[in-house]
C-alpha cells in the first residue's frame, strides 16, 4: 500500500492533466516513444512542484493511463510523493459495443476501477471521480459502489466532474465519506461558472447552462474545484482568432510583463484569485507549456481586483451588465 494515505484530501494549487499523454485517440497499442513523452510532461510538471495528476479511464481509449503506469515503472519511489486521481463513467464508441455513453451502473463502476489500477500500476486511487451524471443511474447503487471500493481500500477518496449543487447533494447524501472535489470547465474562455451569477435576472442570463448555485455549495462543503480546460486551448496564449482574444492576448502579455512572469501563470491567475479556490488543471503535453505555468503552481495569485476585472471584460468583449 503507498504511504500518502491522506492525499485524497489534500489540497492542490494546480493539478496536471494527462489527457495528451499516451499517443493517439485510437484504440491499439502505445510505443516507447508515447512513454518517453509522458515522462518529460511528468518532470516538467514535477518540477514546478505539481504533486496531483489527473487521468480518466477514456484518455486515448486507457493508454493515459497506461503509460503513467509505465513511468511510475519508472521511477522508484515517486508514487509516493504523488495523488493520483482518474475519472470514470465514460464509454467511447467501441468499447464494449454500441456508441459513446455514460455508464454508471455499480458492477461497471467497480470494474472501470480495478482496469485503472492495473494499468496505472499502483494498488490505490487516491481520488475517484464519477465523469459525467448518467441519467440511468440508480444512486443507491452508484453510492453502494463506491462505498465498497473504499471499504476494500482501494480507493481513499471520491469526487465529481460536470455535475450540479442538486446532483452532488444527492449522491451526498447516500455517501458516508464526503465528496472533495468536482471538476468542471472553467476558464477565462469558458466563463459561464461566473457569467451565471452576474447575469442572474437579465436577458442573456437563460444563455448560461451553468447550474447557478453550484460554487457556492461547493464553498459551503468543503468541496474543492477543479477547472478543466483552464488554458483555454490556447486561445489567449497564441491561438487567438477573435478580436476579443487578440486584445485579452495582449493584456496577457502586458500583465506578465509587469509582474515578471509569463502569460500563462497570469491566465491561471485569474482563475485562483476567485474565492472559491479553483484549482486549474493543466492538459497541455508540451513540456515548455507546463513551465510555463510554474508561477501558477509556486506563487499566489499576483491579481489586483482591478486587473482581474480587466481580463474579465477584455475576455468578453462587452461591458458587464
Amino acid at each position: 500500500m503507498t504511504k500518502n494515505a491522506n492525499a485524497g484530501a489534500e489540497a492542490h494549487r494546480v493539478l496536471y492533466g494527462c489527457m495528451g499523454l499516451g499517443g493517439s485517440w485510437e484504440p491499439g497499442p502505445y510505443g516507447p516513444q508515447d512513454i518517453d513523452a509522458a515522462e518529460e510532461a511528468v518532470r516538467a510538471a514535477l518540477d514546478i512542484g505539481i504533486t496531483a495528476f489527473d487521468h480518466a479511464d477514456i484518455y486515448r481509449y486507457g493508454k493515459a493511463e497506461a503509460v503513467f503506469g509505465e513511468v511510475l515503472a519508472r521511477t522508484p519511489g515517486l508514487r509516493e510523493r504523488i495523488t493520483l486521481q482518474t475519472k470514470c463513467g465514460i464509454r467511447l464508441a467501441g468499447q464494449g459495443g454500441g456508441q459513446g455513453r455514460y455508464d454508471l451502473r455499480g458492477p461497471s463502476i467497480v470494474r472501470r476501477v480495478e482496469e485503472s489500477l492495473e494499468r496505472l500500476r499502483t494498488d490505490v486511487i487516491d481520488v475517484l471521480m464519477l465523469h459525467r451524471p448518467d441519467p440511468l443511474a440508480d444512486p443507491d447503487a452508484v453510492a453502494a459502489a463506491l462505498m465498497s471500493l473504499h471499504g476494500q481500500r482501494l480507493v481513499r477518496a471520491f469526487g465529481v466532474s460536470n455535475m450540479g449543487a442538486a446532483q452532488i447533494a444527492r449522491l451526498q447524501a447516500r455517501l458516508d465519506v464526503p465528496l472533495v472535489a468536482n471538476q468542471l470547465e472553467m476558464s477565462l474562455h469558458s466563463r459561464a461558472w461566473v457569467e451565471a451569477g452576474v447575469l442572474l435576472n437579465t436577458p442573456d442570463g437563460a444563455a448560461h447552462g451553468f447550474p447557478f448555485g453550484t460554487l457556492e455549495h461547493c464553498l459551503d462543503h468543503g468541496i474543492r474545484l477543479q477547472a478543466w480546460g483552464a488554458l483555454a486551448q490556447g486561445r489567449f496564449t497564441g491561438l487567438q482568432r477573435t478580436p476579443a482574444e487578440h486584445a485579452t492576448a495582449a493584456l496577457l502579455e502586458e500583465l506578465a510583463r509587469k509582474k515578471g512572469t509569463t502569460p500563462e501563470s497570469v491566465l491561471l491567475w485569474w482563475l485562483m484569485r476567485h474565492p472559491a479556490g479553483i484549482a486549474p488543471v493543466i492538459g497541455t503535453a508540451r513540456p515548455d507549456r507546463i513551465r510555463a505555468c510554474g508561477d501558477a503552481a509556486l506563487r499566489r495569485p499576483d491579481l489586483t481586483h482591478e486587473e482581474w476585472y480587466e481580463l474579465w471584460t477584455t475576455a468578453r468583449g462587452v461591458p458587464l451588465p
